[in-house]
């Protein structure tokens, strides 16, 4: 059996983990939890990093930190992961979704514009697949509406946008090192912050609403109840766990750069034949392996492909389901102009196994199953 996803591992985790243990300091904020913010902040340029428990509550963070509230109107892909739009609902604002491009699969920064509205507050650019969304216009878009954005670049560690890492162009940005990211510490996340005034009230929310991050640095003589938060700190162990993968980073990014380089390069006659259609990456975008897909005909011969693979011992998988067309998307938030592309792209879209480890006479045996399933 081709499992879809292995999590990563690299030898150390275990090791650094005891070494947390014996330090007796297993809460959060303490070497490794230091370890891992220096290394992003070194790799990426942001300003301040500063882990979390997972994207979610990084994302979380950033809506604090935006001051949005209730009626607030935030504009985002609707081919998206739900955390995007949770955080901002647990405000009270409204999720706004708009269309994405059927090439890269993120947002039509073209279609931003008409959605805003006197309520508009923001916008979170979704970087699917850790390819970067069009940050130089919807930058420019925001700068002129006087919004926020957040990006959400739960999938774009070493991914660049022009030469600049995902998750830092915006005011915030938000990675994820869930067990299906390139690197992992099992849950986790980051966020990081574009702008020095707003890194003392995150390190208020995210220590339960208190100044206890500057009393551990000796700048108070007590910690004290400041404003409202919450527990975002992840534990020293998962720090340790995930300081073992960014120290190979580069290695798990090249071995799953050259996996997704393997499908391309295999699966290319059946985009020529013009059977599937494969991923699409601008030139100006930096990309990090993390996720292949096919986009066949219909859902009918997605179905069909998915259940071929899995009886040929490979597990392969869909994605999102546009959040517009969920329960809770009907309840909260609201589509602004026509849906062309995310839900007929969406019920295409087949994800292949991708992960550290993946051999290539793994990736020809897939590939040779995909191009059986097509008669080729």
């Amino acid at each position: 059996m081709i499992n879809f996803n292995v999590p990563p591992f690299t030898g150390k985790e275990m090791e650094y983990m005891r070494q947390a243990v014996e330090n007796q300091k297993i809460c959060g904020d303490g070497a490794f939890t230091k370890k891992c913010s220096e290394w992003i902040e070194s790799r990426t340029g942001t300003k301040k990093c500063l882990l979390t428990t997972s994207c979610t509550h990084a994302t979380e963070l950033a809506a604090l930190l935006t001051g949005v509230g209730p009626g607030d109107e935030v504009i985002m892909p609707s081919f998206n992961f739900v955390s995007a739009a949770d955080a901002f609902v647990l405000r009270g604002a409204v999720p706004v979704f708009v269309d994405i491009r059927p090439d890269t699969m993120n947002i039509d920064e073209k279609l931003i514009e008409d959605a805003i509205t006197e309520k508009t507050k923001g916008i979170v650019p979704v970087h699917y697949a850790g390819v970067g969304c069009e940050m130089d216009e919807i930058m420019d878009i925001a700068k002129r509406h006087g919004l926020f954005v957040v990006e959400d670049a739960a999938q774009g560690i070493l991914a660049e946008y022009k030469g600049r890492a995902l998750g830092t162009i915006g005011d915030f940005g938000c990675f994820s090192f869930h067990e299906t990211k390139n690197v992992s510490s099992g849950e986790g996340g980051a966020l990081l912050l574009a702008h020095e005034e707003d890194i003392e009230n995150a390190e208020i929310f995210r220590e339960k609403g208190t100044d206890r991050s500057k009393y551990y640095r000796g700048q108070v003589d007590k910690y004290r109840w400041q404003n409202y938060g919450s527990s975002y700190l992840p534990s020293e162990l998962n720090a340790a766990y995930l300081y073992a993968q960014l120290e190979l980073a580069d290695q798990i990014t090249a071995a799953r750069l050259a996996v997704w380089e393997q499908y391309r390069e295999e699966l290319s006659c059946l985009q020529e034949a013009g059977i599937v259609e494969l991923p699409y990456v601008p030139e100006h975008c930096k990309q990090n392996g993390h996720m292949f897909y096919v986009k066949t005909k219909d859902m009918a011969e997605r179905t069909a492909l998915i259940d071929f693979l899995k009886k040929n011992g490979i597990l392969a998988v869909f994605h999102y389901v546009p959040l517009h067309s969920a329960p809770a998307g009907l309840k909260y938030g609201r589509f602004h102009g026509e849906d062309r592309y995310t839900t007929k792209e969406s019920e295409r879209l087949l994800r292949l196994p991708l992960y550290y480890g993946l051999t290539r006479d793994q990736v020809s045996e897939i590939c040779g199953r995909v191009k059986e399933f097509y008669g080729r």
